[in-house]
Parts: structure tokens; sequence; C-alpha cells
């Protein structure tokens, strides 16, 4: 028999490694949020979950259970070989710790498999999720990266965490760059995975001396900062990274591709259009049409953002400001090292 497992001893398993967590709820539902770290192992599709469900509404649970079951006794022996591959001890999940974790469960028991089954399902772990960031004492000192749009500071943010700095990439987890273009070409995260990547970073770093972390708004395209993170952030030091114009409009370029998808670029650009000198925009929109998109960036980066950014940038004080003058990015991000080590060596003798 299966055996049922709250979720803090599930989170003390996963902590201490060799535990695998399997999310049994459909595709789409995993793909929205889920607990960081799970794999997916569903026993329905979305189309199939859909189908049972709509039986469920329109008929009856009684209906919906025999569906269900004629449609999941199809697939066992795909489902019981993809457990069979995994050679950890196994927690799986659904919503509420309901019908779908408890078939899983139980036919992975009869097939010699041992499974645990959360209770409470993934409800139970947002909850504490909210719970947690309601409540949350971040310890690190947080060095932030600042600077005008296309300074590079996402690339030195992953440059400074392939070497082993503590990083936590709000952008990445946001599936958004932070602009109006921002979406485009990723996959914008909703408030529950945001919350949970979020979370277990937080968590990952919270013992150590310091942290850096991009100069990002409160909102990040769908998802919002939780305010204890946030007032740290506007409290941190912050690293103002300053970089030739056209090296910014190449890295951006670099980033977007937006030959690969200029109309969703037009598209984007019209949201912001009225807020340009009329001329200009005139220009960018002629650029943005005839594939001039290093003409359009520029007057983008002048005409709009800068203006933006300066104005947000005064907010705070001069004793938490510092410029760092760079060349390109490489040099920014040697820049960015060697002033957070004198700052570091000067707090942590």
């Amino acid at each position: 028999m299966f055996r049922e497992i709250s979720l803090t001893d599930l989170l003390i398993s996963q902590n201490r490694g060799g535990h695998t967590l399997v999310d049994v709820r459909s595709q789409r539902e995993f793909k929205e949020s889920t607990i960081p770290g799970s794999i997916n192992i569903p026993v329905f599709n979305d189309e199939e979950r859909a189908e049972v469900g709509t039986i469920y509404k329109q008929i009856g649970a009684d209906e919906a259970k025999v569906r269900g079951l004629g449609i999941f006794s199809k697939k066992l022996p795909t489902f019981i070989a993809t457990f069979n591959k995994i050679e950890t001890p196994i927690t799986v999940f659904c919503w509420r710790g309901g019908m779908r974790s408890k078939t899983a469960a139980t036919v992975l028991d009869l097939m010699g498999i041992h499974a645990n089954r959360l209770n409470g399902g993934i409800r139970s772990y947002r909850q504490w999720v909210v719970h947690e960031l309601e409540d949350k004492k971040f310890l690190p000192k947080l060095f932030v990266l600042n600077g005008y749009t296309g300074s590079g500071k996402t690339i030195i943010l992953k440059k400074l965490y392939e070497e082993g700095y503590p990083v936590i990439d709000l952008e990445g987890m946001a599936g958004h760059r932070g602009s109006i273009f921002g979406q485009i070409g990723l996959e914008p995260s909703n408030q529950k995975k945001f919350d949970s990547l979020l979370l277990n970073e937080v968590t990952r770093y919270q013992n150590e001396p310091f942290v850096f972390i991009e100069g990002e708004s409160r909102r990040i395209g769908k998802v919002s900062l939780p305010e204890f993170l946030n007032d740290k952030k506007e409290k941190g030091k912050q690293l103002f990274i300053n970089i030739p114009i056209e090296v910014r409009v190449q890295n951006i370029l670099d980033d977007y591709k937006p030959w690969e998808s200029s109309i969703p670029f037009k598209e984007a650009f019209q949201l912001i259009k009225k807020h340009i000198h009329t001329p200009i925009a005139q220009q960018i929109e002629s650029d943005l049409e005839n594939g001039n998109f290093a003409s359009a960036t520029k007057l983008l980066l002048e005409f709009y953002y800068d203006p933006k950014y300066k104005h947000s940038s005064n907010q705070y004080t001069d004793e938490q400001k510092i410029h760092i003058d760079t060349v390109d990015v490489e040099d920014a991000y040697q820049k960015v090292i060697d002033t957070v080590k004198s700052i570091v060596l000067c707090t942590f003798p």
C-alpha cells in the first residue's frame, strides 16, 4: 500500500537529494506551474483531461471515473515502464491529492513499485509558497545590475552564474525581458510558476553573504516581485553599467533577432508609438517595415527607453550608486567582479 507523505517531509527528502517528484497532471498543468525539480508523467494528457472533466460536469462523477479508467488502462504498460526507469524513491502528486495521484500510486503499488503520495497535492505546496513569500526574511546583501537597455546585464548575470557566483535571474524565471518587447521569443511565466522558482532560489542562497540580481521594476511581464525582495533590491548597492550605444544596439539585435519575428515587433511598437515624438515614431515604424532594425533600435533607445531609464535611476541615493564605465560586455563583466570584490573585502575582512 502506498504511503501518504506531508509537504514538510517531502521537502526534507527533496533537500537531501536522491528523491524523484512526479507530477501526474496533464502537460499543460505541469507547464503552468509545478514543484521545482519535478518531472511530468501524466495520467491524462490535455485532451483526455478535458474530456473526463466535461463528462464529470455534464453527466456525473461515476461516468467520469469509468471513462477515465478506460483511457488510463490503455496506457498502463507505457506508464509503468516509465516509472520503472526511476531509480530513486518516488513521490507522486496531482492538484489536490485526488484521484489522479491516488490512481497512479495504487497502480504502481500493485506492480511492485513503491511511491509516496503527497497529501494535499500541489495545492498544499502553493499555499506554503504564498505564506513563505509573505513572511520571508532574505539575509544576503544585494548587488543590483543596472544600466540602459542593451547594456548586457543578463549576459553578465549568466557569466557570473557560470563562474559560481550566487545569482537570482528574475527575467529568466519570469520568461520575460522586462520591456514592451520582452516576451518576444520567450514563454512568459504565470505568478504561480514564478513564485515557486523564486522561493527555490531565495532559499538556496539564504546563507550567502551577497547575491547578484538585475535592476527590474516590481512587475516583470505577467508577474510581480514579492514585497520583501523588491524592498531589498531597492535598498541594495546599485551598479550602473555605462556602455556605448552602438554596443547596446548590437547586444539587443543579438538577443532579440528581430529579423526572425518582425511582426511581433511591429505589433509591440504600436503599444508605445503614441509616447514617442511623431516624426521619430514614423521613422521607427518605417525602419521596422523595411528591416532596418539597427536604426529602429537606436531610435527607440534614444527617444523612448533612455529617457525613461534616466528618470527612474534618480530614485537612488549617491551612496547606493556605483557607476562602471565599460567598452563592451566582457569589460563590464570583469569590472563588475573587481568592484564587488573590493566592496566585499572591505565589508567581510
